[in-house]
């Protein structure tokens, strides 16, 4: 039986992502979770899922979700709405991709948590008329604060989150470096090292409500790509983090506990392997994406250089007209291919690759499914979704 026989296509939620976490962790597997800003790098995340034949995580930040809405809007709930609207988009198109995709959000710091508390605004509202949340999983990062804050945090929004059946990632020990605005370049060495004793503490605390939720337990993590030997990462720690669980919980499972890696961007195929081998399901990758983007147009510009100089006149001619150089679809699917090409990389150095065989049905938009069904003719047009639920959501968010 292969996973796409236990995990259905588009947006999972619930039992799936579960069901997902749990084949990748028994067969030796890691999901890459790749922030996106735009319609444009989620697009890119499931043409290079579907070509590679493996599950994907879209993950969207604070700071993306304020993208996506437009860098002009300074209400408060801005970034909540962004990524709604970028939620949205991914399942109005994810089935025709035909592969599973969880839809996530990233780092979630304390003075960042009203953000949090408009997604689950969002989620609430789609649950209500769908019976799924709009999310699959949401990431509470308070490791700033103190591990018993952090805990008692995380367990009251966990509380939230099995009411609607969402998963929750937390973070125990500080991913070093910056990113997204939450800067811990000059943290305690220390700190970038979590011991098996706090994570455990977090699955006593977290289980008895349920148990869908995985630990970023830091072992030497760094936002960003740095020089070699700048960062020493141990993932072998992780390992302890196991065996530690297993013992205290008299498990059955050598990897009783779902792991997640922080900081993959230039993390060396070692690292990776050792990390994946002791129980990481899900590795975020921000940095190496964002420069694929960006090479992609870079490379393009370069070779088409001398036609873009002008809306006419290139080395075939002065009047020859450039348009099918600077034409925006041109040059951002120049950029979408590289990153493309990147996230394929990471599918492979994760072992993802070939893990899913994509369905060859048609797909469709995907409002939701379980307690109601969306009349077919209106679920063609993504324009109407945008117009229906994704503005019911958005118009809770922004009052």
């Amino acid at each position: 039986m292969g996973l796409e026989d236990i995990v259905p296509v588009g947006v999972i939620t619930g039992k799936d992502v579960q069901t997902l976490f749990d084949h990748a962790r028994e067969k030796g597997f890691a999901i890459p979770a790749v922030n996106c800003t735009s319609s444009s790098s989620a697009n890119a995340c499931l043409e290079a899922a579907k070509n590679a034949k493996s599950p994907i995580i879209i993950q969207v930040s604070n700071g993306g979700g304020a993208f996506m809405v437009g860098k002009s809007v300074k209400d408060a709930n801005a970034a909540a709405a962004g990524c709604v609207a970028l939620a949205m988009h991914v399942r109005a198109v994810a089935k025709y991709y035909g592969i599973p995709v969880i839809l996530h959000s990233d780092h979630c710091a304390k003075k960042l948590l009203p953000w949090m508390d408009g997604m689950i605004e969002a989620n609430e509202a789609f649950f209500a008329q769908h019976g799924e949340p709009l999310f699959s999983s949401h990431m509470l990062d308070l490791s700033e604060e103190s591990d018993e804050e952090n805990i008692a945090i995380c367990v009251e929004y966990f509380k939230k989150f099995t009411k609607m059946n969402i998963w929750m990632e937390m973070e125990i020990g500080i991913t070093g470096g910056e990113e997204d605005g939450v800067n811990n370049e000059d943290v305690d060495p220390e700190k970038l090292y979590t011991s098996p004793e706090q994570v455990f503490a977090v699955h006593e605390a977290l289980s008895p409500i349920g148990d869908m939720f995985s630990i970023a337990a830091a072992f030497g993590n760094v936002h960003g790509v740095y020089k070699p030997g700048n960062v020493t990462l141990s993932p072998e720690k992780l390992g302890g983090h196991q065996a530690y669980a297993k013992k205290m919980l008299n498990s059955p499972l050598e990897k009783p506990i779902y792991l997640v890696m922080h900081g993959g961007s230039g993390s060396t195929d070692a690292e990776i392997n050792t990390a994946v081998k002791h129980g990481v399901v899900k590795m975020n990758i921000d940095t190496d994406t964002q420069w694929a983007y960006w090479d992609g147009l870079r490379e393009f510009e370069g070779k088409n250089r001398a036609f873009l100089q002008g809306q006419i006149g290139n080395p075939n001619g002065a009047d020859k007209p450039n348009k099918k150089f600077y034409d925006p679809r041109v040059w951002i699917r120049a950029a979408e291919s590289s990153m493309i090409k990147r996230v394929m990389v990471s599918m492979e150095k994760l072992h993802s690759t070939g893990t899913y065989t994509p369905s060859p049905e048609s797909g469709s938009p995907q409002i939701g499914a379980g307690k109601k069904t969306v009349n077919p003719t209106v679920m063609m047009l993504a324009g109407v979704i945008a117009g229906s639920t994704a503005t019911l959501v958005i118009k809770s968010l922004i009052k």
